[in-house]
């Protein structure tokens, strides 16, 4: 039974959708629930909270104004002392081929997604580290990992959020902060349109929320894509084949193309641990034993 009573989590997007069921599972788990959005929803959804039992304080703000979630963070500081969990959900879609997409659309969903979960984090950074203990849940999307068409800002933003993901993990290690990402599947307002009505009845936003509980927990894993949609889960891994290596200073294109099958068998494949795994395999091809990088 996972239980966070003591703990206190800050829900971003979390006047309805998905934020809004994240927020009531926190709570009903004995967290204390600091429900974000940019009006009265998140008060609406505070109140439930405090309705079925539970503890939470609304906190208005765009999650893209720097400022105003390191007040929210500091407050939340100052009244509960502590802020364990952090699930950057937050999200707005603004969908046109990239022919026909504004670089304006473009940077204000790079903003939203990216820079406001970036906000977000720092401020609860500092904090996390002090008190050894942190859960950072990113919002990622299939369309970052896999495109989807149409969204080529939503899905730059989302696959951002994974490349965050990783270096955050490896950084909040020694601290105690975990930090995974999610992939959801929710009928939302953002899906309206997108799947008939049928399906998205199956999409229900508290049939993902379990993914985030598992993640806020103190068992949590760090480094992990969870995908999760009408209670099915899944994990999503960014991989590395064994490749080849080709001999000529410098190598052929066309003989990189020849062998294209041999590059592409996933025979061996790996998960790096870092960036520095590519680097490795590659010098290690080259026929040279390249020395272990460390974290700091």
């Amino acid at each position: 039974m996972i239980d966070l009573t003591g703990r206190v989590a800050m829900v971003t997007g979390a006047g309805g959708g998905l934020g809004r069921a994240h927020a009531r599972l926190l709570a009903e788990r004995g967290a204390r629930v600091v429900v974000n959005d940019l009006g009265p929803a998140a008060e609406t959804v505070a109140d439930e909270i405090r309705a079925a039992g539970g503890k939470a304080r609304a906190a208005l703000g765009s999650v893209t104004d720097e400022t105003r979630m390191g007040e929210i963070v500091e407050e939340t500081l100052g009244t509960w002392g502590r802020v364990d969990i952090l699930v950057n959900n937050a999200g707005i879609l603004r969908d046109r081929t990239f022919a026909k997409m504004t670089l304006d659309d473009f940077r204000l969903v790079v903003d939203v997604h990216l820079m406001g979960a970036a906000n977000c984090t720092k401020a609860v950074w500092e904090p996390m580290r002090e008190q050894a203990y942190g859960r950072i849940i990113m919002t990622t999307s299939s369309s970052g990992l896999y495109g989807n068409f149409g969204q080529s800002n939503y899905g730059a933003a989302k696959l951002a959020l994974v490349g965050l993901m990783q270096t955050l993990a490896l950084e909040g290690a020694k601290y105690g902060i975990r930090v995974n990402c999610l992939a959801p599947t929710a009928a939302t307002q953002m899906m309206e349109g997108i799947l008939p009505r049928e399906q998205l009845e199956r999409l229900r936003p508290e049939l993902v929320s379990p993914a985030v509980l598992a993640l806020a927990s103190e068992e949590a894993p760090t480094r992990a894509i969870v995908c999760a949609g009408a209670g099915g889960f899944e994990l999503a891994h960014l991989t590395l084949t064994q490749g080849i290596h080709l001999d000529g200073e410098p190598p052929s294109a066309e003989a990189l193309l020849a062998r294209w099958a041999e590059l592409a068998d996933r025979t061996g494949e790996t998960v790096p641990e870092q960036g520095w795994a590519q680097s490795r395999l590659e010098l290690q091809k080259a026929g040279y034993t390249p020395p272990s990088v460390a974290a700091e």
